[in-house]
């Protein structure tokens, strides 16, 4: 498969990359750091992606990159098969509250720049009759909460940009998995108390593989997280203000 991902050098991304690679798939990444990027290029050749594995920069905060990013993918891989997109930002809702700065980047990235940066994938993958689109999400989405309320609406607009290219284009060949994390180990999270159910990377990147392989439109990962938010989803709205989650 030829894949692009988007987020390799951290986090789940970086583990998702890597079993792309054990399994021997043609690879292009992209990041916003160029040094990084390479490291990361070189390190999933060793793990087994046929060399060489390309990269270019690309920043979801800069819609400009975008398509020359893709362009370079394209033509090293000689197509376009897969893109997963893993990058985004995360802030807490305190810093967002006091840093309108903050709070506008990682707006721009996790909604704006990702969806932009997902529909000039689509139109490429849709041009080469289909493939597969797959962008992290969360479950922060799912509702309005105290805790993540910047940050959910952002993912919240991802999850319906996700359903809605899914409804309209899969007919015509192109699959849109949309990915709902809870609450992973990843740098990301750094500093912030996990809950008694917080995943791990590579637990994430195997459940992400097996969605894009078959072509799921949605999961949550881990999979309890389902089951959490099918309850938050359908709590009264009285109980919501009352509770901190």
């Amino acid at each position: 498969m030829k894949v692009v991902v988007l987020g390799a050098t951290k986090g789940m991304g970086r583990s998702l990359a890597r079993l792309f690679a054990e399994r021997g798939d043609q690879l292009f990444i992209l990041g916003r750091d160029a040094e990084d990027i390479d490291r990361s290029a070189r390190d999933l050749e060793i793990r087994g992606a046929p060399a060489p594995v390309g990269c270019a920069v690309c920043d979801l905060e800069d819609r400009h990159t975008f398509a020359p990013a893709l362009e370079a993918a394209e033509k090293a891989l000689g197509g376009l098969e897969t893109v997963v997109v893993t990058a985004g930002r995360f802030a807490t809702q305190e810093a967002m509250e006091e840093d309108p700065e903050l709070a506008a980047s990682v707006l721009t990235a996790d909604f704006t720049g990702t969806v932009l940066f997902c529909e000039e994938a689509r139109r490429r993958l849709l041009a080469r009759g289909g493939g597969t689109l797959c962008a992290f999400s969360s479950v922060a989405g799912d509702r309005g909460r105290k805790p993540v309320v910047l940050y959910g609406a952002a993912k919240a607009g991802l999850s319906h940009y996700l359903e809605g290219i899914d409804h309209k284009f899969r007919a015509a060949g192109l699959k849109t998995v949309c990915i709902k994390p809870g609450f992973v180990k990843t740098g990301m999270t750094a500093g912030l108390k996990p809950p008694p159910f917080a995943g791990e990377p590579d637990q994430v990147a195997r459940a992400v593989l097996r969605a894009i392989d078959r072509g799921r439109p949605v999961i949550y990962t881990p999979g309890i997280w389902r089951w959490v938010m099918l309850i938050i989803r359908n709590l009264p709205r009285a109980v919501m203000r009352r509770i901190g989650f």
